[in-house]
C-alpha cells in the first residue's frame, strides 16, 4: 500500500494539468458561475413580470416606440426643408421688425408704419364703398361698387376662417387694435392687410381706368401695406407673401360670381 501511494503521488506530480497555471483551464471560475446564476435568476424574474404585466396597451406601446425613436432620429428631407425654411422666415421676420416697440431702431416711425397699416383695414374700405354708393347715380358705377363690396366681405370671412384654422401667432408679442378685432384679423396667417391690398390693387386696375404713374403708385400702396404690417412685428414675411396670394384668388372669385347690373338693382332697390 505505501508503495501503490507514492506511485500514485508520482504520477500527480509529473501530470501537467495538475501545475498551478493550468488549474484555471480545469475547474470553472466562481465569479462565471455567480453571473451566470443571478443572470438567470434575473431573467426568469423578469419574465415571469413580462408574463403577468403583458397586456394589449403595453405590447401596442412597446411596439410603437422604437418607430417614434426613428422617425425622431431619422427626420425626412421634407421635415427637415420644412423646418429650417421657417426658422429662416422667424429669423428675417424679427430682423425686419424695426418698428416692433418703441425701443426698435425705427422706433419713432411707428405711429407712421401704423398709420400707413390703417389704409389697408377692411373697416374704412367698407365704410368708403357703402358711401359711394349711396351717392352713385349711374348703372356702371353702382354696379362696381356693389361688386367691391362683395369682394371686401368675402375677404373678411375668408381671411377669419384661415387665421381660426392655422391660429399662428406673430413673431412679436403685439396685441391686436380695435379695427383688428372688428375685422376678426387677431391671428398672423395669412395677413388680412396684404390679402386686402392685392385684392384692391388688382380689382382696380381691371375695372378704373387710370394713368401709368396711378397703376404704378397702386402697386406700391398694395406692396408697403403687407410688408409695414412685418416691420411692425404683427406678421412674418411667409404671412404676407401668402395674403398676396389670397388675395389674388379672392379677386379671381368675384370675377367668377360677379353680379350683373341687374342684380345690384334688385340688391339696392332691397337696401
Amino acid at each position: 500500500m505505501p508503495a501503490s501511494q507514492a506511485r500514485s503521488r508520482a504520477r500527480d506530480r509529473n501530470n501537467v494539468l495538475n501545475r498551478a497555471e493550468f488549474l484555471s483551464l480545469n475547474q470553472p471560475l466562481k465569479g462565471n458561475q455567480e453571473n451566470r446564476s443571478s443572470g438567470r435568476k434575473q431573467s426568469g424574474q423578469a419574465g415571469a413580470a413580462g408574463a403577468q404585466s403583458s397586456n394589449p396597451k403595453e405590447r401596442r406601446q412597446s411596439q410603437q416606440l422604437p418607430e417614434e425613436d426613428c422617425m425622431q432620429l431619422n427626420p425626412s428631407f421634407k421635415g427637415i426643408a420644412f423646418n429650417s425654411l421657417l426658422a429662416i422666415d422667424i429669423c428675417m421676420s424679427k430682423r425686419l421688425g424695426v418698428c416692433a416697440n418703441r425701443g426698435s431702431s425705427w422706433g419713432g416711425a411707428r405711429s407712421m408704419i401704423n398709420l400707413l397699416g390703417i389704409t389697408g383695414h377692411g373697416i374704412p374700405w367698407i365704410a368708403g364703398t357703402l358711401i359711394c354708393l349711396v351717392k352713385s347715380s349711374t348703372l356702371a358705377g353702382q354696379e362696381v361698387l356693389m361688386n367691391l363690396l362683395l369682394a371686401l366681405l368675402l375677404d373678411i370671412m375668408i381671411v377669419a376662417g384661415l387665421q381660426k384654422l392655422a391660429k399662428r401667432k406673430g413673431p412679436y408679442d403685439i396685441s391686436p387694435g380695435l379695427l383688428d378685432y372688428l375685422t376678426m384679423d387677431t391671428y398672423a396667417f395669412p395677413a388680412g392687410h396684404a390679402s386686402r391690398a392685392a385684392m384692391l390693387s388688382k380689382f382696380f386696375l381691371n375695372h378704373l381706368v387710370l394713368a401709368i404713374p396711378l397703376r404704378i403708385l397702386l402697386v406700391l400702396w398694395a406692396l408697403c401695406v403687407g410688408f409695414s404690417r412685418v416691420m411692425i412685428g404683427r406678421h412674418h414675411i411667409t404671412d404676407v407673401l401668402s395674403g398676396f396670394v389670397f388675395g389674388y384668388l379672392q379677386f379671381r372669385l368675384v370675377e367668377l360670381i360677379w353680379m350683373s347690373s341687374n342684380t345690384c338693382q334688385m340688391l339696392i332697390s332691397i337696401w
